[in-house]
């Protein structure tokens, strides 16, 4: 058991060019009904277990006249902010102002740490390892680091405090760097599967990633298979009117199998570059959702080998160590390619990231920082961490 435990008492529809019907248990294609492939979710089970996660965030289905979203996000004539086109400046700065939270209880409280002490001893080891673990760091990835410092101080390669911030770094962005997700294929259409529970920003961060494409040239397609939430069709459907990029859905309650196979079917036809398929958001004792999950997945593939070419966790900063569990059971079931992190702008657990690509060496492809269209950004680990300790 780690020193900070021991001492914490002192410290306080379908598409119009779709090809045959969906039907998984046959090799060729055949005429379905869509009502015969539909499921209803099933109850909830009385006697499953919980898991020996923290319980995982689920918000309450909505009518769609609660999800409209706001002008703001999308506001006329503004652009994604470049960090590589001359921009890195100021774009550090931004993201230094939206990872205040984060700053307040990670960096500040390390500032003050090293101040006016002489020597790196047991206490100040104690003492940082509080300050990682309520910074959503994690035990584990806790451990790791003060390992890797201690290991320095016994060779006598850190023998300042004042250098102790500066090791913390270098361990953190070697901690972070972890290689991109790169598909094995340019295949046409790209698909790419985005995953997460409800209230996480799934939707809204499928709708950048739509809008992203659609100004670098792309002929985009968004794929409503979230059948299952109140309102999940009807949101999608608004943000692609927004966009201004087409969407294949169905009533809610069909076969989001059925609704991806469209999809496919659909995008072949019309000469679509990416699919970006949204799906059921909740997770928790809801295996059948879960069990959905791999079954588009396994539809895909069979449709279009290869595919689906991406799967897009998306995680809610704000949750803390809770996403670590959601990124693990999502990994499990459907092999997550890289990781969306939002609303670090209003969170102070920016710590968070570390202890995911720590524990489970998931990349991460985009950070939120905002509700704005430029605030869905590609993660870069060094500028994270220059953001955070400079």
């Amino acid at each position: 058991m780690i020193k900070w435990r021991r001492r914490s008492g002192k410290k306080n529809k379908k598409a119009e060019n779709a090809e045959p019907e969906y039907d998984e248990n046959s090799s060729e294609q055949e005429i379905a009904s869509p009502e015969s492939e539909q499921i209803e979710p099933d109850p909830e089970p009385e006697d499953t277990p919980e898991p020996d996660a923290e319980e995982i965030l689920e918000t309450e289905p909505v009518s769609a006249d609660q999800i409209v979203p706001e002008d703001s996000i999308f506001p006329a004539g503004s652009e994604i902010d470049d960090p590589e086109n001359g921009k890195k400046g100021s774009f550090i700065k931004r993201l230094k102002a939206r990872l205040a939270g984060t700053r307040s209880v990670l960096t500040t409280r390390i500032d003050h740490l090293v101040l006016n002490i002489k020597e790196i001893n047991d206490d100040v080891l104690d003492d940082l390892e509080e300050i990682l673990i309520t910074s959503d760091l994690g035990v584990a990835t806790t451990q790791a680091l003060l390992d890797a410092i201690g290991g320095k101080v016994a060779r006598r390669e850190l023998d300042s405090p004042q250098k102790l911030k500066g090791v913390l770094r270098e361990e953190i962005v070697h901690t972070l760097d972890i290689p991109p997700y790169e598909p094995e294929t340019a295949a046409k259409p790209h698909i790419i599967l985005v995953v997460g529970v409800n209230g996480v920003g799934k939707t809204t961060t499928i709708a950048k990633l739509a809008q992203r494409y659609k100004q670098n040239g792309k002929k985009v397609m968004l794929v409503a298979a979230d059948t299952f939430r109140a309102a999940a069709v009807e949101q999608l459907t608004i943000w692609s009117e927004r966009v201004g990029v087409e969407i294949i859905k169905q009533q809610t309650g069909a076969d989001p199998s059925a609704v991806a196979f469209d999809a496919i079917h659909a995008a072949r036809a019309r000469d679509t570059d990416i699919v970006l398929i949204d799906t059921a958001g909740r997770l928790h004792t809801k295996v059948n959702l879960m069990d959905e999950l791999k079954k588009i997945k396994r539809i895909t593939a069979r449709e279009m080998p290869g595919a689906p070419h991406e799967i897009l966790l998306v995680l809610d900063a704000t949750t803390g160590q809770n996403a670590v569990n959601q990124a693990r059971l999502f990994n499990e079931a459907v092999e997550v390619s890289h990781l969306a992190m939002t609303k670090l702008d209003g969170s102070s657990k920016g710590g968070i990231l570390v202890a995911i690509a720590k524990e489970l060496k998931l990349p991460i492809r985009y950070i939120g920082l905002g509700e704005q269209m430029d605030d869905l950004k590609d993660f870069n680990a060094a500028e994270y961490v220059e953001a955070l300790f400079d």
